[in-house]
């Protein structure tokens, strides 16, 4: 019996985004996110449809979100084709996560992180070698920080070329499993 592969929506939303799937969405994250250091603790499922918050926003679709212990917001995607303007339905999803925090009198300093984790079939950054990328806010130049409240991740399967005896880490054996669950065996 083969795995279903995990590319598929179906499939990646019942892996990583049903209540039952958790624990494993836990170890997925601290993975990618944090180098298989066990950081995050806990995590909430969300629902993962987000209405605009008035009704000239565009609604979004999600395939995975979910509320660290931290309050940090993640949102897991997974894509398989380069969509004409991808690049900014990235960055839309996740400052709109970002700004839907706060009602009309509320504070900034109530805003919590939000995480856009983006893995994709295909290669995007033709000037990276590096397999999983992470952008934050800072100065063009001189490189130093602005802020990290919004993190866009991405991880491209394709650079992902290890074989089962050579995998080292538990990122490792994530990639390998998304990369090439439909050619292993139950």
């Amino acid at each position: 019996m083969r795995f279903i592969n995990p590319k598929t929506d179906y499939a990646f939303k019942r892996i990583f985004g049903s209540n039952q799937s958790k624990e494993i969405l836990l170890s997925f994250l601290n993975a990618i996110l944090y180098q298989d250091k066990e950081v995050i603790q806990d995590l909430e499922i969300l629902n993962p449809y987000s209405p605009g918050a008035s009704f000239t926003l565009k609604d979004t679709y999600l395939d995975v979100k979910a509320k660290l212990d931290n309050n940090t917001t993640v949102l897991i995607e997974m894509q398989v084709l380069n969509q004409y303007a991808f690049d900014k339905r990235v960055i839309y999803n996740v400052a709109k996560s970002y700004s839907n925090q706060l009602d009309s009198g509320e504070r900034y300093n109530l805003l919590n992180p939000v995480i856009g984790v983006t893995i994709i079939d295909f290669n995007l950054f033709d000037n990276s070698d590096k397999i999983i990328n992470s952008f934050i806010l800072q100065e063009k130049d001189l490189n130093f920080v602005y802020n990290e409240e919004i993190t866009l991740v991405f991880v491209e399967l394709r650079k992902f070329n290890k074989k089962l005896e050579e995998l080292e880490s538990i990122a490792d054996k994530w990639l390998y499993f998304l990369r090439n669950a439909t050619q292993l065996n139950k």
